[in-house]
């Protein structure tokens, strides 16, 4: 049985960009992980210990979003390598990052990047 965990609406302030000025002042970011997993023991046995933990996912995404990095494509892909290194009943992983008010020269709500593996 297949189960996806969505993880919605985080939210981190880390220093992310190519411009000198985004990795010394930083910026806001909003994360969006769906993560789809065989989830057959968990369904079975209603045990915590057989499910994917939102909890380990989410201190995995933020642990990966407060490592510097020019590019959102990096930091995407290093969140996608670990959920998978930590979690082997993973199937399938979409990361999109979001830089809210980038630095474009206009007004611009938000510029973002998705992944999947």
């Amino acid at each position: 049985m297949e189960g996806i965990i969505e993880i919605e609406g985080m939210e981190f302030y880390a220093y992310h960009g190519c411009f000198e000025a985004e990795q010394l002042v930083g910026n806001k970011f909003l994360v969006y992980a769906a993560i789809r997993y065989d989830c057959s023991r968990a369904a079975q046995s209603d045990c915590i210990q057989d499910a994917l933990s939102y909890q380990t996912a989410y201190e995995i995404i933020a642990g990966e979003m407060m490592k510097t990095s020019h590019l959102l494509e990096h930091v995407a892909q290093r969140i996608i390598k670990a959920l998978y290194a930590s979690f082997p009943q993973t199937l399938y992983v979409k990361i999109k990052i979001a830089k809210l008010n980038p630095p474009i020269g206009g007004k611009v709500g938000a510029t973002s990047v998705t992944l999947e593996k």
